[in-house]
């Protein structure tokens, strides 16, 4: 075996390493925007792949190894993965696939999640599996210190894959076109495996991955105008173009309107209750942990606000396709998660707004634990302010929103109170709804009142 060959085999298996990771990476990305960034859905993906990935090594270790037909098999695996990467990762097949599910009544996202990875991950894992196998014993044949060597390649390829896809190519030029990238490394690798030129298949293959993840289809059918490592962020009117709709990861995020009746209920009644109410001549600190689109205060240019979210592009692309102004001096911008913040932040705030709960669909699993709720309280001032917008069951006719109810209540012991936004059912028992929860950081004497004692008339 030359030289030459080594290296086009080493280069083969890096791709692969290089390719699988980015794909997980992508696909945990984009089924954010349907089932949610969680732990759950992220251990579904990992599991299917790593199990068909193990069933592909295995069928690689009993394919006969004949050059030619070792050749073969591989360009044309690299072939179908290519494909295979735009029929799993890109946004309009996803889309249609989870609004069948929907038409089905499928809503379990447990389920959702695992029929998507075992119909659309399942074959590419055991092709990227089989791919590293042969390839690893047809080097090993002709000399059997590369064995190290092939370990370090594929492991390589796959830091790589993770590192670059997230933190380079993602951000810089948006996950569908990570995508094509991901694609054309596969046809690349074909290509220099392949002793023919046939740039038929390949050209269709790369062009389809092309047109399906171009960004002028992602806006004309979903309004999306940045799609990166963190966030799908979509803009758009509505309301008879009225009003301006944010949707992020395929959740409500913002809406903006001149007419107060056309905002989202629960933001104007935090605008109407807490933020229009300042005395006039007092200047409060004001902290906001989901920024959404900077709408809630952005007519006040008095009190001091602080807005925390993950992704940096939403300020700029607010103040472009949102606002259409700049954020006011009184108002500051911090790219960090909103535990981390609260972890290094020393300031204390007169009001704290949790808002970084779009649906039940999105929920990060880390803010809505007691550890979470008590370093928010520790940063309150006192005679301080928490309003918490959740999105949860009116009625408590869930688990999750009387196991929600018994966190908050664990954290806020007294001075607690719970306002559901707008009419409801109460009977239905399976209708969710905007719910705030206000907690007044003042001193509590943690009396009551009983027949045999009872000094009401004392009380102010």
């Amino acid at each position: 075996m030359n030289r030459r060959l080594k290296t086009v085999l080493l280069l083969a298996i890096f791709i692969g390493g290089f390719s699988s990771l980015s794909l997980e990476l992508i696909v945990i990305r984009q089924l954010s925007s349907f089932v949610g960034a969680t732990a759950v859905t992220a251990s579904i993906i990992i599991g299917i792949i790593m199990a068909f990935m193990s069933w592909g090594y295995y069928a690689g270790s009993v394919f006969p190894l004949a050059k030619k037909a070792v050749r073969r098999t591989v360009v044309n695996a690299f072939y179908v993965l290519a494909l295979w990467v735009v029929l799993a990762a890109s946004y309009v097949l996803i889309y249609l696939y989870f609004s069948l599910l929907d038409w089905l009544d499928i809503d379990n996202n447990v389920l959702k999640t695992f029929i998507y990875c075992l119909a659309l991950l399942s074959y590419p894992s055991w092709l990227f599996g089989l791919i590293t196998s042969l390839l690893s014993r047809y080097l090993h044949k002709y000399n059997r210190n590369f064995t190290g060597k092939l370990m370090a390649v594929d492991t390589v390829g796959s830091v790589l894959g993770s590192v670059v896809s997230t933190l380079l190519l993602m951000p810089l030029i948006g996950v569908n076109y990570t995508i094509v990238t991901v694609v054309f490394l596969c046809l690349a690798a074909a290509f220099v495996l392949s002793k023919s030129l046939n740039l038929y298949w390949p050209g269709l293959i790369l062009l389809t991955a092309v047109l399906l993840n171009r960004g002028a289809l992602l806006y004309n059918l979903f309004y999306i105008v940045e799609d990166n490592a963190v966030s799908t962020i979509s803009i758009f009117d509505v309301d008879g173009g009225k009003s301006k709709f944010m949707a992020v990861n395929g959740s409500s995020s913002s809406k903006i309107s001149a007419d107060k009746n056309l905002m989202f209920p629960y933001i104007r009644y935090i605008e109407e209750n807490f933020l229009a109410t300042i005395p006039a001549g007092e200047k409060k600190q004001i902290l906001v942990l989901g920024a959404g689109g900077f709408t809630l205060g952005r007519d006040d240019d008095v009190n001091d606000y602080t807005y925390v979210d993950v992704d940096k592009t939403l300020l700029p692309l607010s103040e472009k396709y949102f606002l259409n102004k700049k954020l006011g001096g009184n108002k500051k911008f911090v790219v960090q998660d909103a535990n981390q913040f609260l972890k290094e932040d020393k300031n204390k705030y007169d009001l704290i707004i949790l808002d970084t709960y779009s649906s039940t669909r999105v929920i990060p699993l880390d803010l809505v634990t007691r550890e979470y709720f008590l370093r928010v309280r520790n940063h309150l001032r006192d005679n301080g302010i928490i309003a918490m917008n959740l999105i949860s069951s009116p009625d408590f006719a869930s688990d999750f929103s009387m196991n929600l109810d018994n966190t908050l209540r664990s954290v806020f012991t007294a001075n607690l109170q719970r306002q559901v936004i707008g009419s409801f059912d109460p009977w239905s028992g399976d209708r969710l709804a905007n719910v705030i929860y206000v907690y007044y950081n003042r001193f509590n004497p943690r009396q009551i009142y009983t027949i045999n004692r009872n000094a009401s008339y004392l009380d102010n």
